[in-house]
């Protein structure tokens, strides 16, 4: 089974941590990446850029617009995700209870099983 562990983002906890937290956080993605291609459960993990870089794109008439900035004006925001293959949402919860940032408050990760891939 599918599921994509995301990352939400609030910039002000990030700066609010000490350069330890954040080195910590850091290596604790590190070790959490080999863990998961050590298992084998890893499809793919990306980081996004601030959503202040953003663009949002809809179409009105026939033609794109174009907006700048994120969808939905918030504090949090996707910050990047883990795919990951794995036998069932427990799995999946258990995988997303590793990530460092689950133990910071104002930081959150969701669970979310992939309903169609392509």
């Amino acid at each position: 089974m599918k599921f994509l562990i995301g990352l939400h983002i609030d910039p002000a906890v990030l700066d609010a941590l000490t350069d330890e937290e954040k080195a910590g956080l850091g290596s604790g993605h590190g070790r959490f990446i080999q863990a998961l291609k050590d298992s084998g459960e890893l499809i793919l993990t990306q980081a996004l850029v601030d959503p202040s870089q953003s663009v949002v794109v809809s179409v009105r008439g026939g033609q794109p617009v174009v907006t700048d900035g994120p969808f939905l004006a918030a504090k949090e925001f996707l910050g990047g995700f883990y795919l990951v293959d794995c036998e069932n949402k427990e799995r999946a919860v258990e995988l997303a209870a590793q990530i460092p940032d689950a133990a910071i408050p104002g930081l959150g990760v969701e669970v979310r099983q992939v309903l169609f891939s392509d």
